[in-house]
């Protein structure tokens, strides 16, 4: 179960001030408590531990994306792929054809959003699942990594309309501790908003924001793109840059995005990888007995079911799974129907045949978190083999891995749901690694040959 999070007591509400002021008016709050102490209320100061940036992306294309009429990338950018998905919105509801994201249309999206249920079309329950994922206040999150890890937060708001600059406004608060004497230590809250291009042209004062010689993480919420400027900038020097593949837009497409940015050494971390954690160890123990150890190798047959519409999950177990046994993915093909089939063909380090199936699975009791693995089954054509084994999802189970003439002879084993999958507990968790994680940068090399093998295959 997660602790909650101690009090937070603000130390200065929310204080409009010049974009070149920032730094200037941080100054000031700490000159003005820092020397407060006399017994009676405690000094406060600012946390010298780490900066964490949030970019937030835009709600105009979330919500487009939610209601099926935007493909694109949640990149806050008011292209023409924007704009013509607005006029479709806007011709579908019987609003005047703009393709500007006006009050009026806004209000609309929002309305016909709140009416949707996962129920619906399953790409909408996808998509509604994913917009649910981000938080519109943008401090609801980054309040409860405040609390356990007081820093400097500078939070990104992109806007849609005429490019008029930026805003920016300043604040403070401090976690409330039993433990601490006559010292609070507190936490910076800096909120920037604009246009893209405003935010763009001001890179260079975020990038100054960083506290220099601490260490500096990135939390992209929107469509990680080298090519996005501001997102370039704050990437190569970002300790790490945090992503969740569970809330992309177009999971493989975006996957394949941050494969792309580890080979060009930019460091990343997927919470959603730590989703998986449960699954890795509970695989790895169904071999830790002696007399199981060497049927590890027998491996030939991996079937994967996970909740149908993100399929990361999914691929970075198998991304993981290839990376310790020395799977060389080969090729990929693909099925569409009731459920949405990949079928991997993998070669071993003795040129053994391995196949891979993975099954986006309909479901009706959606979880929080979009393509969490249903059940995996590892087995061998050689039906000899101690290596059958079966994981299922302590909530959704697996009848389908059950199925089968050797079901008897396998080992089955159910996973326990987590507790910790929500953002915030998964950040306070990242923040805490500020090293490499080589097993996720060795598992995501083999998921990305995966994702480039399916983008090949669907050009030919």
């Amino acid at each position: 179960m997660a602790t909650q999070s101690p009090p937070m007591v603000p130390l200065q509400s929310p204080k409009d001030v010049s974009i070149n002021e920032l730094e200037a008016e941080l100054q000031q709050i700490w000159q003005s408590y820092n020397n407060n102490g006399d017994g009676d209320s405690p000094s406060a100061t600012r946390a010298t531990t780490f900066s964490f940036v949030v970019y937030e992306p835009e709600e105009t294309q979330q919500l487009l994306a939610a209601l099926g009429f935007y493909r694109g990338p949640i990149d806050g950018i008011d292209g023409p792929l924007t704009a013509s998905s607005i006029k479709a919105a806007q011709k579908a509801y019987g609003l005047p054809i703009t393709g500007k994201p006006d009050d009026k249309t806004v209000a609309l999206l929002r309305e016909k959003f709140a009416k949707l249920s996962p129920a619906a079309e399953d790409n909408d329950a996808d998509a509604v699942k994913r917009l649910a994922f981000s938080d519109d206040r943008g401090f609801v999150v980054a309040d409860a990594i405040a609390a356990a890890n007081p820093c400097r937060i500078i939070a990104l708001f992109p806007t849609t309309g005429e490019d008029q600059g930026v805003t920016a406004q300043v604040s403070a608060y401090c976690p409330i501790n039993k433990h601490s004497n006559n010292t609070l230590v507190c936490c910076e809250y800096v909120t920037i908003k604009g246009t893209t291009e405003a935010l763009e042209r001001n890179g260079g004062v975020v990038s100054e924001l960083m506290i220099s010689d601490l260490p500096k993480f990135l939390w992209w919420k929107a469509t990680p793109d080298i090519n996005n400027a501001l997102f370039k900038r704050l990437a190569t020097i970002s300790t790490s840059v945090i992503l969740d593949s569970s809330s992309f837009n177009s999971p493989e497409a975006d996957l394949l995005r941050v494969f792309n940015l580890f080979e060009q050494g930019i460091p990343v971390a997927d919470l959603n990888w730590r989703r998986i954690a449960a699954w890795q160890e509970l695989a790895a123990e169904a071999f830790d007995p002696p007399e199981r150890r060497a049927s590890v190798r027998e491996i030939d047959r991996v079937t994967i079911d996970y909740e149908k519409g993100n399929p990361n999950q999914a691929l970075m177990f198998l991304g993981w799974l290839a990376s310790r046994l020395q799977w060389h993915p080969v090729s990929c093909t693909e099925e569409s129907g009731d459920y949405d089939i990949k079928r991997i063909h993998l070669v071993t380090a003795d040129q053994r045949q391995v196949e891979a199936e993975l099954a986006g699975i309909p479901t009706a009791d959606w979880g929080e978190i979009a393509g969490d693995l249903v059940g995996l089954r590892l087995d061998s054509t050689n039906e000899q083999a101690d290596c059958c084994t079966v994981l299922c999802s302590e909530t959704s189970g697996c009848m389908r891995m059950e199925a089968g003439g050797r079901a008897q002879s396998c080992r089955i084993l159910q996973v326990a749901p987590l507790t910790d999958q929500k953002p915030e507990q998964l950040l306070s968790q990242q923040l805490r690694r500020w090293g490499r994680d080589m097993l996720y940068e060795e598992s995501l090399a083999v998921t990305g040959q995966i994702l480039r093998l399916n983008v090949s295959d669907e050009q030919n």
